[in-house]
């Protein structure tokens, strides 16, 4: 694939995740036989969870198409693009949850995908094995962010429960995965500076 066709199926990507509908390839998580019936103040705090969920989707989408761009490995490139769909039925799920609740995704999405593509591609400029590190760490991240999430949502949402806890299964799955491929373990106070950026993101997201 040349570089222009990688380029155009690049901005193709970003156009999509921020301005599309999405649909999962994979059905939403549910638990059966049980109901959510949610007061209205729950509906706010599981909305408002659920929309800083989607921004990381987003922004995983972002880190995994900037850092497919950045390498030259074509089998990596084919794995960061099968993670990035995916992470495209994270996307769709939460998405369509927070329809279910009446409410929206973040007004800041193009902000956040723009920050991310541009971590993400630095990631990948620093070599394969920076960049599959930066996955691994990223993704713990997500998995602690997410096990929060499991402890703030209402007990008896469950339908937006379900949805978190396959994403956070999915998560662990592919933080494994970029150990296997052979990451490297990023320095502390890189991962300092990640959790900062993320601490923002989610504030801001949260609300906006």
């Amino acid at each position: 694939m040349s570089t222009s066709d990688r380029l155009f199926m690049t901005l193709d990507a970003a156009l999509r995740t921020v301005f599309a509908s999405h649909h999962g390839a994979q059905p939403c998580p549910t638990v059966a036989a049980d109901a959510t019936e949610l007061s209205e103040s729950e509906k706010k705090e599981a909305a408002a969870l659920m929309r800083v969920n989607h921004v990381g989707e987003v922004c995983a989408q972002a880190l995994y198409t900037a850092q497919a761009f950045a390498t030259k490995n074509e089998a990596l490139r084919d794995h960061f693009m099968r993670a990035s769909a995916e992470e495209t039925n994270h996307l769709a799920w939460t998405e369509a949850r927070l329809k279910e609740l009446g409410d929206r995704t973040s007004l800041l999405n193009p902000l956040w995908y723009a920050g991310a593509f541009g971590i993400g591609l630095l990631a990948g400029r620093l070599g394969d094995r920076v960049s599959l590190g930066f996955v691994v760490e990223t993704e713990n991240q997500v998995e602690a962010h997410l096990d929060g999430h499991l402890s703030r949502l209402p007990a008896h949402d469950h339908a937006s429960r379900a949805i978190v806890a396959q994403m956070k299964d999915d998560e662990i799955r592919h933080a494994l995965n970029a150990k296997e491929l052979g990451a490297i373990d990023l320095p502390a106070p890189v991962k300092g500076l990640m959790k900062a950026a993320a601490k923002v993101m989610t504030t801001v997201a949260h609300r906006i």
